[in-house]
């Protein structure tokens, strides 16, 4: 505890093994962690951050005031995903979160919400997953290598056998699903809230778009742009669905746009976007912040809420660690994915335009795109470190 950055831990119902069960940390009482920011308290230091309790609107409220009461009671910064949905019966409000912040602030404590850029999605492929894999008709085809998957898709018989297999998914519920649940446990898609990745700029079409166009069941959409594009990249936008309702929390005076989720779910989410979008898409196409704004969100901002004081700016006795990119080209790359981890396992990898080099402590690591084999990073360490 002493030499780390503070604790990290989750309450959300979304947080499940591949057995469907809760993953360890969500077992902690809250008892359990509240003993843990009290020793926090004790050393003077470490941030709680916690991933939110979004089952209901009620029981979103009840963890806002236990970490209202560990932030005021133990003058700890406290940290959570700043969250909004349209999922459930009575989902949880973004408005309501963000003044459970700004009364917790104004009484004294020191808390902030975490807000990724774009919607957080689940992530559908050919070549990961897609929301008929668990179809015993389906299944039989995507166990074969892709070149027998591709062959098999073009095979009328076999194409119309696997569209009719969808009726029988169970249908979709009024229960917000996280992007796990969607892939281990997918219903029935909403083909109007499936959109087909065409580029980064957030204007894409949905599958149910596309099939009225065509003329097609949504089904046979994805088939045929699979079989047109075996790197085609469907996505469902799990949270923060509606762009305005993103705007206003990005735009509150204590939201980080820090949220990016790249690398935990290997090949069913992919936030790696989370900088790259803000600056292509809410600076560059949408003016909604200045370049300054933007940049001051994504450094110092975050750099002073985890109370990293030697890191967020550019000035001498600071570590230099600077991103060098192009203001009016920078963009993110649509994600495809890889086959490179352990075994030949997947992962989604997700690059950028526009980015000419980085640099960490000061020496050159990636240039235009490419490692250049030095690697100067280090293990942040908390202020006792």
């Amino acid at each position: 505890m002493r030499v780390a950055i503070g604790v990290s831990t989750s309450r959300a119902h979304t947080h499940l093994t591949p057995e469907g069960t809760p993953v360890a940390s969500r077992l902690a009482s809250w008892q359990e962690l509240e003993q843990i920011v009290a020793a926090m308290a004790e050393l003077g230091t470490g941030i709680f951050q916690i991933g939110s309790d979004i089952l209901n609107h009620g029981t979103n409220v009840a963890m806002l005031e236990r970490l209202k009461h560990l932030t005021l009671t133990y003058k700890r910064t406290v940290m959570f995903g700043l969250l909004s949905t349209r999922q459930g019966d009575d989902p949880v409000s973004w408005r309501t979160q963000a003044n459970a912040i700004q009364d917790a602030n104004q009484a004294g404590g020191r808390m902030f919400g975490q807000v990724g850029t774009r919607s957080i999605n689940a992530i559908y492929s050919l070549k990961s997953y897609l929301p008929f894999d668990v179809l015993p008709e389906w299944q039989v085809v995507r166990e074969r290598p892709l070149s027998e998957q591709l062959q098999i898709l073009r095979d009328p018989a076999r194409r119309r056998a696997l569209i009719e297999a969808e009726q029988r998914m169970k249908p979709k519920d009024n229960v917000l699903q996280g992007g796990g649940a969607a892939t281990l446990d997918p219903r029935k898609p909403d083909y109007d809230q499936l959109f087909a990745l065409k580029s980064m700029d957030w204007d894409d079409p949905t599958v149910a778009e596309l099939s009225r166009a065509r003329g097609t069941h949504p089904v046979e959409t994805m088939i045929e742009l699979s079989l047109d594009n075996p790197d085609q990249i469907y996505v469902w936008p799990v949270v923060n669905e509606d762009r305005e309702d993103l705007l206003g929390m990005l735009k509150h005076d204590f939201a980080l746009a820090t949220f990016s989720d790249a690398g935990a779910h290997s090949a069913q989410e992919m936030g790696a976007c989370l900088q790259t979008h803000f600056l292509h898409y809410w600076v560059n196409r949408r003016g909604a912040f200045t370049l300054e704004q933007a940049v001051r969100k994504m450094t110092r901002d975050i750099a002073d809420a985890f109370e990293l004081k030697d890191r967020g700016l550019l000035q001498p006795g600071y570590k230099a660690d600077v991103v060098l990119f192009e203001a009016d080209r920078v963009r993110p790359c649509v994600p495809k994915i890889e086959t490179d981890l352990p075994g030949g396992a997947r992962r989604l990898v997700q690059k950028a335009d526009g980015i000419r080099a980085t640099l960490v402590n000061g020496a050159l690591t990636m240039e235009n795109g490419q490692s250049t084999g030095t690697f100067t990073g280090e293990v942040m360490k908390g202020a006792l470190g």
